[in-house]
C-alpha cells in the first residue's frame, strides 16, 4: 500500500474525471454506478461513452473498448508466472482489479525475481489493488453526484492528463525506459486519427518493441 500511495492522487483525479464524463454523456446516475463497479476501466469508460452517447451498436461500443485495453494482454502475460498456481476465479478476480499503476508497481520491484508466485508476491499484488479500487470506486461516484454542478467549460480531462504524467516522468530513469516512452508518444500522437483508439494499441506495442530493442543494443555495447 505503502508502495502505490503517491499514484493515488492520479487514480483520484482520473476516477472523478470519469465519473463526470458517464453523467455528461447522459447516463443515469444508476447506470454510472452500474458502469464503474462492472467495468472499473476508465480509458475503456471514456472511450466507450461517446459512442453509448450517439447509440452506436452495441458490437462497437464492446469492441473498442477491447481494442483500448489491449494493453492487458500485455500485462497478463507478464504477470502469468507468478499467479498461475491460483485457482482460475482467483486469476480472474485479480484480473478484475488489475491496473496500469498496479504493474507498473509490481513488475520492477519482482520481474525478475528467481522464484515467481510466492506468498510474498501474491500478498504484495492484493495490498496494491485494493487502495487504488477504493479511492476509484469512491471518486467516480463523487463524480457521478456532483456531474451535474460541473460545468462543460472546466477542463477536467487535461488536468487528469497532468497528473498522470506527473506519475509517469519519475519512471523514465534509463534510456530503454525513455526509448519506450519516446515510441510510444509519438506513435500515439501519430495514431489519434485511427479509428476505435487503434493509436493507443499502436502506441503500446510500440513503446514495448522499442523499450526491448534499446535494452539489447545497450547489452551489446557493455
Amino acid at each position: 500500500m505503502r508502495q502505490v500511495m503517491p499514484a493515488m492522487l492520479p487514480t483520484a483525479i482520473w476516477g472523478l474525471v470519469t465519473g463526470v464524463a458517464m453523467v455528461k454523456s447522459g447516463l443515469t446516475e444508476t447506470m454510472a454506478l452500474a458502469m464503474t463497479l462492472l467495468v472499473f476501466a476508465g480509458s475503456a469508460q471514456l472511450t466507450s461513452l461517446p459512442l453509448i452517447a450517439t447509440g452506436a451498436p452495441l458490437w462497437l461500443i464492446f469492441a473498442a473498448g477491447l481494442v483500448v485495453n489491449l494493453r492487458f494482454v500485455i500485462f497478463a502475460a507478464a504477470l502469468q508466472p507468478f499467479f498461475r498456481h491460483l485457482s482460475w476465479p482467483r486469476r480472474l478476480g485479480l484480473g478484475y482489479f488489475t491496473t496500469d499503476i498496479t504493474f507498473i508497481v509490481f513488475m520492477p520491484r519482482f520481474g525478475e525475481a528467481p522464484v515467481p508466485g510466492t506468498r510474498e508476491h501474491v500478498w504484495f499484488y492484493v495490498g496494491a489493488i485494493i487502495p487504488g479500487w477504493i479511492i476509484w470506486q469512491l471518486c467516480s461516484l463523487s463524480g457521478i453526484v456532483l456531474g451535474s454542478m460541473v460545468p462543460s467549460s472546466w477542463s477536467l480531462e487535461f488536468a487528469a492528463v497532468l497528473a498522470l504524467l506527473a506519475l509517469a516522468m519519475p519512471l523514465v530513469n534509463s534510456r530503454p525506459v525513455a526509448a519506450a516512452a519516446l515510441a510510444a508518444g509519438l506513435l500515439g500522437w501519430a495514431g489519434q486519427w485511427l479509428p476505435l483508439r487503434l493509436g493507443l494499441v499502436l502506441a503500446v506495442v510500440g513503446g514495448v518493441l522499442a523499450g526491448i530493442l534499446a535494452e539489447r543494443r545497450l547489452e551489446r555495447a557493455k
